[in-house]
């Protein structure tokens, strides 16, 4: 028996200090003072805040911090004798959230984070930190908000073997493509609304480029598939460069475009990518929209699951926070990445290249004969066969566009053959290229 789970039968106190206090810690705190009877019993102990940190100390943050201890330097708290387990909600990779989680584990202490750049990066080494010293290391705030994907992986699907997961696990990503979708307007318009609205950061960068995103995939694939998260071998593209005829040619072939983070183990080895894709109208993922995140697991025994929920904001993102507190409370101290870190696989990781599928590419090219012959002979050269065209009238800037989907073919043959294309005079402009996903 732990430590922590001897004190929930004695009646004490799990004494906790929460480092940051934006959104999430805000609303870290409105659940612990107003659902404090509620945890006792769901914990089966008494959990107070003893200490909190955050940059501005004299900054009204709709909420009453007088009765607690304040830390400047908030490393400092995992030092103090009143605190049992430390909640980071500072962000960031390195600084002074890497450096609060090694002084917290490296004391024996618990540690929770929403923090999903300090797990992709760090999380082996601090997991084995944790089983080292004895404390539980948590992060089910990371990865989807207030979805409990983590622990179903961790725990509710351990008589599987999961052999693939894929989900759309950036909000704003999602809130734009609906908006682009519905409205018919431009990534640009749409996001510098969202800006304006509070949907995306004033630096948007980490969500639109998809970095966010392959946090959150290296952190799932990892627990899926009983490896260390690998941000080196994940592949990732953004929704920059989508454009709204692209959604719009998407509809008539019968897919919408969503953002993905995919993770599939096969034979080869490990295949993780973060990229826009076409999916079937008829899939789970097809119908989720706005600020949504939903993620779908394959179990050889249980089949598909589904989650999905609210992926980020002040409610769902404390509401992980406060169950993995409760679930620490309660004295369950499963490793944090699933398996101790001994026992974590090395598998192969699966280039991008190699990747099969189908594909679509559209095409903006000069209105006159032998264009098509052009194309089809680049196409011919690489091996690529074309399961479907599409003309249509002119288009914006002069020329018209052809819209091909492939036949199953492998990643580097379209890549080589798109990069041909750009070398005809006849092709205006860069080609788009977006992989279909036929879940």
């Amino acid at each position: 028996m732990s430590d922590l789970s001897k004190n929930a039968k004695s009646g004490s106190r799990l004494k906790v200090g929460i480092a940051g206090l934006g959104t999430v810690g805000v609303g870290v705190i409105k659940i612990l003072e107003g659902h404090a009877g509620i945890l006792a019993a769901r914990a089966g102990q008494q959990i107070e805040i003893s200490v909190v940190s955050a940059r501005d100390r004299g900054r009204n943050r709709g909420v009453d911090l007088a009765g607690y201890g304040w830390c400047d330097n908030p490393v400092d708290m995992a030092r103090r004798d009143d605190v049992d387990l430390v909640i980071e909600l500072i962000g960031g990779s390195d600084g002074p959230a890497l450096a609060l989680a090694k002084e917290t584990l490296g004391a024996g202490k618990s540690f929770v984070t929403a923090n999903k750049a300090l797990i992709a990066v760090h999380g082996k080494d601090l997991a084995g930190l944790a089983e080292e010293k004895g404390g539980s290391l948590r992060f089910e705030a990371a990865v989807a908000g207030g979805i409990p994907v983590i622990k179903a992986l961790a725990e509710g699907l351990v008589g599987n073997e999961v052999t693939g997961l894929h989900g759309i696990l950036n909000g704003t990503c999602n809130y734009i493509l609906t908006r682009m979708e519905h409205e018919g307007l431009s990534f640009g318009e749409v996001l510098e609304d969202a800006q304006r609205l509070g949907y995306a950061e004033a630096d948007p960068t980490f969500d639109i480029d998809g970095i966010d995103t392959a946090h959150k995939t290296a952190i799932l694939a990892a627990l899926a598939f009983g490896t260390a998260p690998d941000m080196e071998n994940l592949p990732t593209e953004g929704i920059r460069n989508i454009a709204p005829v692209d959604i719009d040619y998407a509809k008539e072939l019968g897919y919408r475009i969503k953002l993905l983070g995919v993770a599939r183990k096969t034979d080869d080895g490990v295949e993780t990518r973060v990229h826009p894709a076409m999916v079937p109208l008829a899939a789970p993922l097809a119908k989720v929209m706005n600020a949504i995140n939903a993620v779908v697991v394959q179990g050889d025994h249980v089949g598909q699951t589904v989650y999905e929920g609210a992926g980020a904001g002040e409610g769902p993102t404390a509401s992980a926070v406060v169950a993995d507190i409760v679930d620490i409370a309660r004295g369950n101290n499963y490793p944090a990445l699933g398996v101790p870190v001994v026992a974590l696989k090395t598998l192969p990781a699966i280039p991008i290249e190699k990747h099969t599928g189908t594909y679509y590419i559209r095409l903006r090219v000069q209105d006159r004969p032998g264009v098509m012959a052009d194309i089809t002979a680049e196409l011919a050269h690489e091996n690529v066969s074309i399961e479907s065209m599409l003309q249509r009238g002119k288009a914006p800037g002069g020329g018209v566009y052809i819209i091909m989907t492939t036949h199953h073919t492998v990643e580097a043959s379209v890549s080589a053959t798109l990069e041909h294309f750009t070398q005809l005079e006849c092709v205006l402009e860069t080609p788009t290229m977006i992989r279909i996903e036929a879940f």
